[in-house]
Formats: structure tokens, sequence, C-alpha cells
């Protein structure tokens, strides 16, 4: 099985950058106990947007898209966003204004330190 990545853009207002990361950290503190659970990568623009936003990418890896699913599972499903355990999944748990746009990719390469890994 291939493993997944769910990278999700999050667009924060200025004076939110503090709140966002600390939902991020929830996430990841859940996502820890699950499950199929690789890993979590969190950036940080360097720079704001025009509007005066910051843009981050959170990059949650998973084991497989069945393992996924699994903890994702009624997200899909609500509007809300909640998985069978009451998590708000899919970028549901950050509030307003704060705009997360989800998305889940398979890894077909990597390269780390010289090697690439297909």
């Amino acid at each position: 099985m291939k493993q997944v990545c769910v990278i999700n853009t999050i667009l924060v207002p200025e004076g939110m950058e503090s709140e966002a990361e600390s939902v991020r950290n929830e996430y990841v503190e859940y996502f820890q106990k699950q499950d199929g659970f690789v890993s979590s990568t969190f950036y940080r623009s360097m720079s704001r947007e025009a509007s005066g936003e910051i843009k981050y990418v959170n990059m949650v890896v998973w084991e497989s898209a069945a393992h996924y699913e699994k903890v994702v599972n009624q997200g899909f499903q609500n509007e809300q966003g909640k998985n069978s355990d009451g998590m708000r999944v899919l970028g549901q748990g950050f509030p307003a204004p704060i705009t997360v746009s989800p998305g889940q990719y398979h890894i077909i390469g990597q390269t780390i330190i010289g090697q690439t890994i297909a």
C-alpha cells in the first residue's frame, strides 16, 4: 500500500497565528494516538499575503488510505467534519475566519539526503 499525504493550506488572519498553531497542535496530539499515523510537518510562510494574512502548510502522512479514512470516517458525511470520536477533522476544527483548504495525495516519490525513494 502507498502512503497518503494530507496537505492542508491554512490562511490565518493577522493576530490569530497562536490560535491556529494551537489548533494544529491539538490535531497532531490526536493523530499521534491513531493507528497508521506516520508524521506531521508544519510550515509557516516567510512572508504575509497582501491582505496581511499568513499562510501555513500542514502535511500529515498516513501509512495508507485505509488508515487515513478510518481516522476521518464520518467527517466526510457531516457539515461539522466530525469523525466517530467527535474530533472535527478535515480542517473543520479551525475557527473562522481561518480558512483551510485540505487535499489528499499519494506519495509517489521522495528524496532524502541524496536518495530517491519511489
